[in-house]
C-alpha cells in the first residue's frame, strides 16, 4: 500500500473537506505516519475514516477527532502541552510537532510502551511520558503545572476541576464530556482572572475516562 498517497487522501478528504483549516494542523497530519501507531494487521486501514483497536480495549481516534481537537488547542509552537491518555501514541505524535513540549500520561503500561517507541522512531524527543496506573491516581500532572494547553483523550462526566486548576492564564482545555457512551466536545479558555469560558464543539463517542473525577468516582 502507498501510505503517503493514503495520508494525502485522508487530510483532503477528510480533514480539509471537514472544514479544519489551521496549515500547521494540516501539515502535522501530512508529516505523521499513522499506520505505524496501529496493530499490523489494521495497517491497511490506518488512514480510514474510523477509530481503530489498538489493543487493551482501547482504540486510536478517528483522523478528524485528532485534527479537530488539535486545531481547538490553538497552538503556536511554544506551548506546554498536557495530554490524558497517550494512548498509540498517535495525538501525542502530532502534538509533539505543534508545540514545545509535550507531558502525555497513560494508564495502561503496555500502551505506553509501545507509544514510546513509536515516538523515538520518529525522533519525538520533546515528549514526556508516565505512567498511572493506579485507578485511583487522580488525573493529570501536577508537578508540572501549569498547562498551557491540555487535550483529553477520554470521554469524562464532567470536566474535572484538578485539570482547570493546572491550566495557565489563558490556556485551553479540549475535553469530551457527557455520558460513557455519548459525549460532546468541550472546549474551555482560561482568562488571564482565572474564570473558565465554555464552548461546546461537536458530538463524539470516546471510551471512558478512568481516574479520580473520571468514571470510577459515580456511584
Amino acid at each position: 500500500m502507498n501510505f503517503d498517497f493514503a495520508r494525502n487522501k485522508m487530510v483532503q478528504e477528510q480533514i480539509i473537506a471537514r472544514g479544519v483549516t489551521d496549515r500547521r494542523v494540516i501539515d502535522a497530519m501530512l508529516k505523521i505516519p499513522r499506520h505505524i501507531f496501529v496493530q499490523e494487521a489494521f495497517a491497511l486501514q490506518a488512514y480510514s475514516d474510523t477509530a481503530l483497536p489498538i489493543g487493551e480495549k482501547q482504540t486510536i481516534s478517528q483522523p478528524y477527532m485528532v485534527a479537530l481537537m488539535t486545531e481547538l488547542l490553538s497552538l503556536t509552537g511554544n506551548e506546554k502541552v498536557l495530554e490524558i491518555g497517550t494512548g498509540s501514541g498517535y495525538q501525542t505524535a502530532i502534538l509533539a510537532t505543534l508545540a514545545n513540549r509535550v507531558y502525555s500520561a497513560e494508564r495502561i503500561r503496555p500502551l505506553a510502551l509501545r507509544a514510546r517507541k513509536c515516538l523515538d522512531s520518529l525522533k519525538l524527543f520533546n515528549v514526556m511520558l508516565r505512567i498511572n496506573d493506579n485507578e485511583g491516581s487522580p488525573i493529570g500532572w501536577d508537578e508540572e503545572a501549569p498547562f498551557d494547553a491540555i487535550i483529553v483523550t477520554a470521554g469524562a462526566p464532567s470536566v474535572p476541576s484538578i485539570l482547570t486548576e493546572q491550566l495557565a492564564a489563558g490556556g485551553r482545555l479540549v475535553i469530551p464530556v457527557g455520558t460513557d457512551s455519548d459525549q460532546q466536545l468541550i472546549k474551555i479558555v482560561k482568562s488571564s482572572v482565572g474564570e473558565l469560558e465554555s464552548f461546546v464543539s461537536v458530538g463524539c463517542r470516546f471510551v471512558p475516562l478512568i481516574g479520580r473525577q473520571g468514571w470510577q468516582a459515580l456511584p
